[in-house]
């Protein structure tokens, strides 16, 4: 996909994001819950990207893939003194609902299209990005067993195990497909970026029983995660 290829973004609707601002600080301070007033701001929300207060902040990645806490974070900081301090740090830094809503519930408020672009992100960034984190430990742990130590390596060959080819490789390969310079850095947003088409490639080059297989371990280490956490 080149940078041609990409949706393009629709163009700033700053009034309209103001209004929606405005309207949540209302009806929080008019008693519904933050968390609800939050999620429906967010089905309100008629951007893709925007910068606000010197920042960037793209919400969908490739046209596709709704990064959800990212919005939730930009709202958020414009409503900060309204919003109970200890809630407000376990969604953003820990994805922890303050309501144990269904997913039924969670849908209807941001919208169906946003939900679908919601799930793209989960499974095409969160997911894989556990898939990672997961074959990255293997690699660690036959290391340790065979008395090696370092890290050098470790993550390009984890990137074969899950690829077929090295990190190095890969990322330049997606930069050439979007155009971005090759960088000794990446940005966080080119980051999630590549990490989605990341997804893409595996769906495109992995047999369907590894892709089920890897994804089985991808859910499997977020489970795991989510059980450090408590």
């Amino acid at each position: 996909m080149t940078v041609m290829d990409r949706p393009q973004s629709p163009p700033p609707a700053l009034e309209t994001s103001q209004e929606i601002v405005e309207q949540l600080a209302q009806v929080i301070r008019g008693g519904k819950h933050w968390y609800i007033a939050l999620l429906e701001a967010i089905g309100l929300w008629p951007i893709a990207e925007e910068t606000h207060h010197g920042r960037s902040y793209r919400y969908l990645i490739a046209g596709e893939a709704f990064d959800w806490l990212l919005l939730a974070e930009r709202l958020c900081q414009a409503v900060d003194n309204l919003l109970p301090e200890a809630e407000k740090t376990a969604l953003l830094f820990h994805n922890h609902s303050p309501l144990d809503l269904t997913r039924a519930e969670f849908k209807k408020l941001i919208g169906s299209q946003k939900y679908q672009q919601y799930l793209n992100y989960f499974y095409g960034i969160t997911v894989e990005e556990a898939l990672i984190r997961a074959v990255l430990s293997e690699v660690r742990k036959e290391r340790q067993t065979l008395g090696q130590s370092g890290e050098h390596g470790a993550l390009d060959e984890a990137f074969r195990r899950i690829y077929g080819a090295s990190r190095t490789t890969l990322l330049n390969r997606f930069r050439r497909e979007w155009s971005y310079p090759q960088l000794n850095s990446i940005s966080l947003t080119e980051l999630k970026e590549f990490t989605y088409w990341l997804f893409k490639y595996r769906l495109r080059h992995c047999d369907q029983a590894k892709v089920a297989s890897d994804t089985k371990k991808a859910l499997k280490q977020l489970n795991t995660d989510e059980a450090r956490k408590l």
